[in-house]
């Protein structure tokens, strides 16, 4: 079971959940760049959360199905279509071999994530199959898909098996390749993607050395997204922040998130490949809940940082949990009646 990278768009990669565990040995943990993202598309074809998929960004590839596979796309809108007709996100889909999956223009969001019942079957490295660009580690040959690569898939569980004979009924009434579920999550538990967001942080170990007017800037000031931002970092437009006396520091551990502010003044918040460690000083950390939105920010979209506490931040991920709980649950009870 396989299927074929026509064209591979402008940046495809394998991502599963990261490669936990090895940060103090200075491996990053990368992974998807919105794992709620990834998680759903997940549970919609019956995999486990942490499934490997492909991560697209922006400009999606092209891909051939060698075989018939159950398939779901969710993040970014990036107009997907199934031989030319649009098919719908977020929800299962079956494509029937030879069926063709293309992208057109990005209409919501960065990132669209695509799952495939069973996975890809590519050796996980360290516990992860996710590709670590820099290091050539995890993915496939620890690089970005390219035109005529041949992704191995595995086989689909009994749920995603029995979903696919209904759907498969449907695409032959049809005279077409592929068929969609009749379901879908309820839109209203979905992300919305948004080109202006307000973003919750709390403040960072080193925000009491910064100048009373860069506390005030962050909070207060619109920050825009720098065209020089990637997967290990967005670097932000917008006023300078400054220490109130300058220092160096000892490095110190970094996370998804962590907002660092370089000599320069313009803040950087480290993303899915961050590095394990930095020097420059922590001005504030992203809380967990909101870093799948941040990591759907198109370039040159508008932040604006508003303060919480870290008790606020560990409620807000509590209820973000409950929510894809709720999804999992509604989903799971959907693929055992078909």
């Amino acid at each position: 079971m396989s299927f074929s990278i026509l064209s591979p768009g402008l940046l495809t990669t394998v991502q599963d959940l990261g490669r936990v565990g090895y940060q103090k040995q200075g491996i990053i943990v990368s992974g998807a760049m919105d794992a709620t993202a990834l998680r759903l598309a997940n549970l919609l074809v019956g995999n486990p959360e942490n499934t490997a998929g492909l991560e697209l960004t922006l400009l999606g590839p092209k891909i051939r199905f060698e075989t018939d596979q159950l398939i779901a796309l969710a993040g970014a809108d990036l107009s997907p279509a199934v031989d030319g007709e649009p098919v719908r996100m977020w929800r299962p889909v079956l494509v029937r071999a030879g069926a063709v999956l293309s992208f057109g223009a990005p209409r919501a969001g960065s990132r669209a994530y695509l799952a495939i019942a069973g996975g890809l079957a590519l050796p996980p490295v360290l516990g992860s199959r996710s590709t670590y660009l820099r290091a050539g580690l995890g993915g496939l040959q620890g690089r970005a898909l390219r035109k005529g690569d041949a992704v191995p898939c595995a086989k689909p569980n009994a749920r995603a098996a029995k979903l696919m004979r209904v759907l498969a009924t449907n695409a032959d009434a049809l005279g077409r390749r592929w068929a969609e579920a009749a379901w879908a999550p309820d839109p209203a538990l979905l992300p919305r993607h948004e080109s202006s967001l307000e973003i919750r942080a709390t403040t960072g170990p080193e925000y009491h050395l910064f100048s009373a007017e860069s506390q005030g800037h962050l909070w207060e000031q619109e920050y825009s997204l720098s065209t020089e931002s990637d997967r290990m970092g967005y670097r932000l437009l917008g006023p300078q922040l400054v220490l109130e006396n300058p220092q160096e520091l000892l490095s110190s551990a970094v996370t998804f998130g962590t907002v660092q502010v370089p000599a320069g003044g313009l803040p950087i918040v480290l993303m899915a490949d961050h590095q394990t460690t930095g020097g420059y000083p922590r001005i504030a950390q992203i809380i967990t809940a909101d870093l799948a939105r941040l990591a759907q920010l198109p370039l040159g979209g508008k932040i604006r940082f508003r303060e919480v506490t870290l008790a606020e931040a560990q409620q807000l991920y509590l209820q973000h949990e409950q929510q894809v709980r709720a999804l999992r649950e509604g989903i799971h009870l959907k693929l055992q009646h078909p």
